[in-house]
Protein backbone atom coordinates (compact mmCIF):
# COMPACT_ATOMS: atom_id res chain seq x y z
CA UNK A 1 0.00 0.00 0.00
CA UNK A 2 1.31 3.44 -0.96
CA UNK A 3 1.68 5.85 1.96
CA UNK A 4 -0.60 8.86 1.81
CA UNK A 5 1.05 12.06 0.61
CA UNK A 6 0.42 15.48 2.13
CA UNK A 7 0.59 18.77 0.26
CA UNK A 8 3.49 20.93 1.40
CA UNK A 9 2.67 24.65 1.43
CA UNK A 10 4.24 27.98 2.28
CA UNK A 11 2.71 30.46 4.72
CA UNK A 12 0.36 31.71 1.95
CA UNK A 13 -1.04 28.17 1.41
CA UNK A 14 0.66 27.89 -1.97
CA UNK A 15 1.62 24.32 -2.88
CA UNK A 16 5.38 23.79 -2.94
CA UNK A 17 5.54 19.99 -3.10
CA UNK A 18 4.34 16.74 -1.57
CA UNK A 19 5.75 14.38 1.05
CA UNK A 20 4.70 11.11 2.70
CA UNK A 21 2.43 11.95 5.66
CA UNK A 22 4.58 10.29 8.33
CA UNK A 23 7.76 11.96 7.05
CA UNK A 24 6.04 15.37 7.13
CA UNK A 25 5.11 14.76 10.76
CA UNK A 26 8.63 13.52 11.60
CA UNK A 27 10.24 16.60 10.01
CA UNK A 28 7.56 19.11 11.17
CA UNK A 29 7.10 20.40 7.61
CA UNK A 30 4.20 22.81 6.98
CA UNK A 31 1.42 21.05 5.09
CA UNK A 32 -2.24 21.58 4.20
CA UNK A 33 -4.97 20.11 6.42
CA UNK A 34 -8.59 20.63 7.37
CA UNK A 35 -10.83 20.41 10.43
CA UNK A 36 -14.60 19.87 10.21
CA UNK A 37 -17.17 20.92 12.81
CA UNK A 38 -20.64 19.37 12.41
CA UNK A 39 -23.59 20.80 14.35
CA UNK A 40 -27.13 19.54 14.85
CA UNK A 41 -30.33 21.61 15.09
CA UNK A 42 -29.77 22.03 18.84
CA UNK A 43 -26.43 23.73 18.00
CA UNK A 44 -24.55 20.81 19.58
CA UNK A 45 -21.16 19.88 18.15
CA UNK A 46 -20.43 16.30 17.12
CA UNK A 47 -17.06 15.40 18.66
CA UNK A 48 -15.12 12.21 18.05
CA UNK A 49 -12.63 10.24 20.08
CA UNK A 50 -9.71 9.19 17.89
CA UNK A 51 -9.15 5.45 17.50
CA UNK A 52 -6.77 3.84 20.02
CA UNK A 53 -4.25 2.71 17.38
CA UNK A 54 -3.74 6.16 15.75
CA UNK A 55 -0.03 7.02 15.58
CA UNK A 56 -0.57 10.34 17.33
CA UNK A 57 -3.23 11.63 19.71
CA UNK A 58 -4.89 8.21 20.21
CA UNK A 59 -8.11 8.22 22.27
CA UNK A 60 -8.15 12.01 22.48
CA UNK A 61 -11.38 13.91 21.80
CA UNK A 62 -11.47 16.29 18.85
CA UNK A 63 -13.69 17.95 16.28
CA UNK A 64 -15.99 15.87 14.07
CA UNK A 65 -13.39 15.06 11.44
CA UNK A 66 -9.96 16.18 10.28
CA UNK A 67 -7.42 15.08 7.70
CA UNK A 68 -5.36 16.21 4.72
CA UNK A 69 -6.28 17.29 1.21
CA UNK A 70 -5.01 15.28 -1.73
CA UNK A 71 -3.32 16.82 -4.78
CA UNK A 72 -5.97 18.32 -7.06
CA UNK A 73 -8.68 18.18 -4.40
CA UNK A 74 -10.40 21.32 -3.10
CA UNK A 75 -10.87 21.85 0.63
CA UNK A 76 -14.59 21.10 0.31
CA UNK A 77 -14.02 17.95 -1.79
CA UNK A 78 -11.46 16.70 0.73
CA UNK A 79 -13.75 17.47 3.66
CA UNK A 80 -16.71 15.64 2.13
CA UNK A 81 -14.53 12.63 1.22
CA UNK A 82 -13.03 12.30 4.66
CA UNK A 83 -16.29 12.93 6.51
CA UNK A 84 -17.76 9.94 4.64
CA UNK A 85 -14.64 7.80 5.30
CA UNK A 86 -14.50 8.55 9.04
CA UNK A 87 -18.08 9.27 10.08
CA UNK A 88 -20.15 7.62 7.33
CA UNK A 89 -22.27 10.56 6.19
CA UNK A 90 -22.24 13.40 3.66
CA UNK A 91 -23.38 17.01 4.15
CA UNK A 92 -22.75 20.39 2.59
CA UNK A 93 -19.79 22.13 4.17
CA UNK A 94 -18.94 25.81 4.45
CA UNK A 95 -15.38 27.11 4.69
CA UNK A 96 -14.79 29.53 7.56
CA UNK A 97 -11.23 30.44 8.54
CA UNK A 98 -7.73 29.03 8.16
CA UNK A 99 -4.64 29.30 10.34
CA UNK A 100 -1.17 27.85 10.85
CA UNK A 101 -0.27 25.92 13.98
CA UNK A 102 2.61 23.77 15.19
CA UNK A 103 2.14 21.15 17.90
CA UNK A 104 4.83 18.64 18.98
CA UNK A 105 3.74 15.27 20.40
CA UNK A 106 5.29 13.01 23.04
CA UNK A 107 6.21 10.42 20.39
CA UNK A 108 8.57 12.81 18.57
CA UNK A 109 6.15 13.71 15.78
CA UNK A 110 4.97 17.26 15.13
CA UNK A 111 1.85 18.60 13.45
CA UNK A 112 2.70 21.74 11.48
CA UNK A 113 -0.39 22.52 9.49
CA UNK A 114 -2.10 25.17 7.45
CA UNK A 115 -5.53 24.18 8.73
CA UNK A 116 -8.78 25.02 6.91
CA UNK A 117 -11.84 25.00 9.18
CA UNK A 118 -15.22 23.97 7.75
CA UNK A 119 -18.67 23.70 9.32
CA UNK A 120 -21.83 21.77 8.42
CA UNK A 121 -25.15 20.48 9.78
CA UNK A 122 -26.34 16.92 10.46
CA UNK A 123 -29.09 15.57 12.71
CA UNK A 124 -28.66 11.79 12.70
CA UNK A 125 -26.21 9.26 14.10
CA UNK A 126 -22.98 8.71 12.19
CA UNK A 127 -21.78 5.31 11.04
CA UNK A 128 -18.26 5.55 12.42
CA UNK A 129 -15.26 3.81 10.89
CA UNK A 130 -13.63 1.94 13.83
CA UNK A 131 -10.23 2.21 12.13
CA UNK A 132 -10.45 5.98 12.61
CA UNK A 133 -12.95 6.68 15.39
CA UNK A 134 -13.31 5.09 18.83
CA UNK A 135 -16.48 6.93 19.92
CA UNK A 136 -18.54 10.05 19.27
CA UNK A 137 -21.05 12.28 21.06
CA UNK A 138 -22.94 15.55 20.79
CA UNK A 139 -21.83 18.37 23.12
CA UNK A 140 -22.83 21.99 23.49
CA UNK A 141 -20.05 24.46 22.79
CA UNK A 142 -20.26 25.64 26.37
CA UNK A 143 -19.81 22.06 27.65
CA UNK A 144 -16.79 21.58 25.37
CA UNK A 145 -15.27 24.87 26.51
CA UNK A 146 -15.67 23.95 30.19
CA UNK A 147 -14.36 20.41 29.71
CA UNK A 148 -11.28 21.64 27.82
CA UNK A 149 -10.54 24.00 30.74
CA UNK A 150 -10.99 21.20 33.29
CA UNK A 151 -9.42 18.32 31.30
CA UNK A 152 -7.13 19.70 28.56
CA UNK A 153 -5.21 16.41 28.38
CA UNK A 154 -8.31 14.70 26.94
CA UNK A 155 -8.35 16.84 23.76
CA UNK A 156 -6.18 17.15 20.64
CA UNK A 157 -3.88 20.13 20.35
CA UNK A 158 -5.48 21.51 17.17
CA UNK A 159 -8.96 21.28 18.67
CA UNK A 160 -7.84 23.27 21.72
CA UNK A 161 -6.21 25.89 19.48
CA UNK A 162 -9.30 26.25 17.29
CA UNK A 163 -11.54 26.43 20.32
CA UNK A 164 -9.34 29.01 22.04
CA UNK A 165 -8.52 31.29 19.10
CA UNK A 166 -11.35 30.83 16.63
CA UNK A 167 -14.39 30.16 18.79
CA UNK A 168 -16.44 32.90 17.08
CA UNK A 169 -15.91 31.20 13.68
CA UNK A 170 -17.24 27.83 14.82
CA UNK A 171 -20.02 29.20 17.05
CA UNK A 172 -22.70 29.28 14.38
CA UNK A 173 -25.63 30.14 16.64
CA UNK A 174 -28.00 32.20 14.57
Amino acid sequence: MIEEQVILVNDKDEQIGTMPKLEAHEKAVLHRAFSIFIFNDKNELMVQQRAKHKYHSPLLWTNTCCSHQRVGESNLQAGKRRLMEEMGFAVDLKETISFIYKAPFDNGLTEHEFDHVMVGHFNSEPTINPEEVEAWKWMTLEAVKIDIELNPELYTEWFKIIFDKFYEHINITK
